[in-house]
């Protein structure tokens, strides 16, 4: 690794950024093409629909803890590097099947299947791989840039599928979209950094779910990894509740159109990219302990404003976009700094292990809390639901305050895994 006043002169690092916003652009492009597909081309049903939606959530819920192991066993750099060059296969193999009249829904599901365990492995692989590019101390930094990248994606990224679809149509949009995973496989394949992958002799011999256990045991043993894991579990569980009734609420309840809507997600979704930059700032003044659990009270203070705007006339556009610009700084403060503790918080042949089971868990509560949230939204009323979703945001802080992520000033030059659980 090297050192320098800056990670934008960071050689090794601005490979990896480059390579990291070509394929989170593209992961943008294809979230609205591939549906686009389906529907235009294809035309799916609503249930053929909610089909696609399932299978693409399947790799996460299903393989996420056996690519921590896989992971852990292997330099990273040339997973990431395998896993877009999956992706780019199968999104380039819609247009060729589409040009040869063989494309069908059944093929589209299967398609969509493979990306995503390519992306399963690539998104694993990446976060396991940053402390092996820059330093400990600069971990927040880089989580940083990433996060302000991958925000820009999703800011930018739709309006520019929208157009490319309009231009070309879906099909051939996702083939420029194989490109852009090439230019990631490129960028990645030009970084040199040494990893250091610790396969020991015991874990090898523990077979396949020996080193899955060797992941849960790592997080549910340590005090900080527990904490962190599982206040991101209690924070998407309610904000998987809110989501469900949110729309709902806005345009029944509030009576806001769609094209007012997008100007809400539009104009209040800068606040995404003002929290990428603010890490590093906040955490000198605050800590970074403190800042995590205090962005966690910024999220459920902000969603508290959706249900407030209810009879508020001529302030409720105003209240929605105040909403959403202080929940997009509060998640991506939280996102950065949880991370940037869980990466320094094991040792680097864990590093995979743990990142999976965190990203199991996250995922694995989304459909009990999006279930929760509709059951909620009929027996109680949206508003009510909304509220109770909010004041569930905030709660979660309350695992990290009374933890030892709370006393954690900056991130330690070794691993914290002798903190006491």
């Amino acid at each position: 690794m090297q050192a320098s006043t800056s990670l934008w002169s960071h050689g090794a690092f601005i490979k990896l950024w480059a390579g990291q916003t070509a394929a989170q652009m593209a992961a943008q492009i294809s979230f609205l093409a591939v549906p686009l597909v389906a529907t235009i081309v294809l035309d799916a049903t609503p249930l053929q629909m909610g089909l696609l939606t399932a299978v693409a959530s399947l790799p996460a819920l299903v393989l996420g803890l056996h690519a921590g192991a896989i992971v852990d066993r292997r330099p990273r750099r040339p997973i990431m590097i395998g896993a877009d060059l999956v992706r780019a296969t199968a999104l380039a193999s819609i247009p060729v099947a589409w040009w040869l009249d063989m494309l069908s829904i059944p093929l589209l599901y299967l398609i969509v299947l493979v990306s995503g365990v390519g992306s399963l492995l690539f998104d694993v692989a990446y976060g396991a791989f940053l402390p092996s590019v820059v330093e400990r101390q600069r971990l927040v930094e880089g989580n940083s840039k990433l996060e302000l990248s991958r925000t820009a994606s999703e800011l930018a990224g739709p309006g520019l599928a929208g157009n490319l679809i309009q231009v070309l149509g879906a099909p051939l949009t996702l083939l420029g979209n194989a490109f852009l995973y090439l230019v990631s496989v490129l960028t990645i394949w030009r970084i040199r950094v040494r990893e250091h992958v610790d396969d020991l002799g015991q874990e090898q011999e523990a077979g396949m779910w020996g080193r899955i256990q060797a992941g849960l045991g790592i997080v549910w043993r340590t005090g900080t990894l527990r904490a962190v894991v599982g206040t991101r579990g209690v924070l998407n569980l309610f904000n998987a509740m809110l989501e469900a009734v949110f729309v709902l609420y806005i345009v029944q309840v509030l009576d806001v159109g769609p094209a007012t809507l997008g100007i809400v997600f539009s104009i209040g979704g800068l606040g995404f990219l003002v929290g990428a930059l603010l890490p590093s700032l906040v955490n000198r003044r605050l800590g970074l302990g403190a800042t995590t659990a205090m962005a966690l009270v910024v999220v459920g203070a902000s969603d508290l404003l959706v249900p407030l705007a209810e009879g508020s006339g001529w302030l409720v556009v105003p209240l929605l976009i105040a909403a959403q610009f202080f929940f997009g700084i509060g998640m991506t403060l939280f996102n950065v700094n949880q991370v940037s503790i869980r990466q320094v918080a094991v040792p680097d042949h864990l590093r995979g292990r743990a990142g999976a089971t965190a990203r199991f868990v996250a995922m694995g509560v989304v459909p009990i809390g999006a279930l929760l949230g509709g059951v909620l939204g009929e027996a109680i009323g949206l508003r009510q639901t909304l509220v109770l979703a909010a004041i569930g945001e905030i709660t979660a802080a309350l695992w990290l305050w009374f933890s030892p992520v709370r006393a954690i000033r900056q991130l330690p030059e070794e691993s914290v895994l002798s903190e006491a659980p």
